[in-house]
């Protein structure tokens, strides 16, 4: 079992009162850039920047126009369900990279992106520029009766999204695209991408509950980690009592060497990893599945 260190709540700078308790509840992903933590909520208009030098609240960052409903399910329904955020390499007109929130696709409405440019010292710069995947997403669901995309990274050539098995079909599974072909297609001098390859993974389950991919990171060599989940639900629109979370260990060959348990029940959906010699430093974000509670940053190592 890995022993989980609470960092913080995820508490945020809103003298307007743009998100509701001050708090983001349901984080979903998250990006790391030298002592700055993005984090991107599935149900909010704007992802939050925190220093993690200090404990001051986080900073809005407005990612979507408009604003969301306050009730529940009219919220559900409206919102973006950005459930990741990858920060990319520079391309393009994005000399110090980007960070790319990511809808899950699991709904017509759920195909939003947003794009982030990156200044020298790992800032945002300038506005969002608003992505309709549709492109993107739209053919994965020949290969996913149920798609929800959950994870993704850049792994050298290949951008990985995790396909996020919590559906009636609960296929867990690796999709790769061409990283340069997207590049293109940023730029409107080329098609989407399509799937390269998909893998899938059977993760097993905790008390019963099977485990489904919550967000991954890539790792020097071609290996990687991941996040799951053992969410109650077999619906990708219905959230469910969450059992635990676990943490994996994937090599080169796309085989899963390490998958343990976190010492602390709670639904983690966002992970970053930093590699030190045997030992992978891994930052995690949890989804609360209730706005009155603020998400939590976690710390844990992993052996490899």
């Amino acid at each position: 079992m890995l022993e989980t260190r609470i960092i913080r709540e995820l508490l945020v700078d809103d003298t307007a009162g743009t998100v509701e308790g001050a708090h983001l509840s349901a984080a979903s992903g998250l990006a790391r850039v030298g002592d700055r933590l993005f984090v991107v909520a599935d149900d909010e208009h704007h992802l939050a920047m925190f220093d993690l030098s200090g404990q001051e609240p986080g900073r809005l960052v407005q990612i979507f126009e408009g604003e969301l409903p306050l009730r529940h399910k009219a919220r559900k329904t409206a919102k973006p369900d950005c459930e990741a955020l990858l920060r990319l390499p520079a391309f393009g007109d994005y000399p110090n990279g980007a960070l790319m929130a990511m809808g899950s696709g699991s709904r017509p409405s759920r195909h939003r992106g947003a794009l982030l440019a990156l200044d020298a010292s790992g800032d945002i710069q300038g506005p969002a520029r608003t992505l309709d995947l549709t492109p993107l997403l739209a053919p994965l669901h020949d290969e996913f009766s149920d798609l929800n995309i959950e994870g993704a990274f850049v792994q050298g050539d290949t951008l990985c999204l995790l396909q996020r098995g919590n559906g009636v079909s609960a296929i867990n599974a690796r999709i790769d695209l061409s990283w340069l072909d997207l590049q293109r297609w940023f730029a409107a001098v080329g098609p989407a991408p399509g799937p390269e390859s998909i893998t899938r993974f059977e993760l097993g389950a905790i008390d019963g509950v099977p485990l489904s991919f919550t967000d991954g990171a890539a790792l020097a060599g071609g290996g990687w980690v991941f996040s799951a989940a053992a969410e109650d639900t077999s619906d990708t629109y219905n959230d469910g009592r969450c059992v635990g979370s676990m943490i994996g260990l994937v090599d080169a060959r796309g085989t899963i060497r390490t998958l343990e348990r976190l010492s602390l029940t709670c639904k983690v959906e966002g992970i970053t990893a930093a590699a030190m010699g045997d030992t992978i430093d891994l930052l995690l974000v949890t989804d609360a599945d209730d706005r009155r509670q603020p998400a939590l940053l976690l710390s844990t190592a992993l052996r490899r």
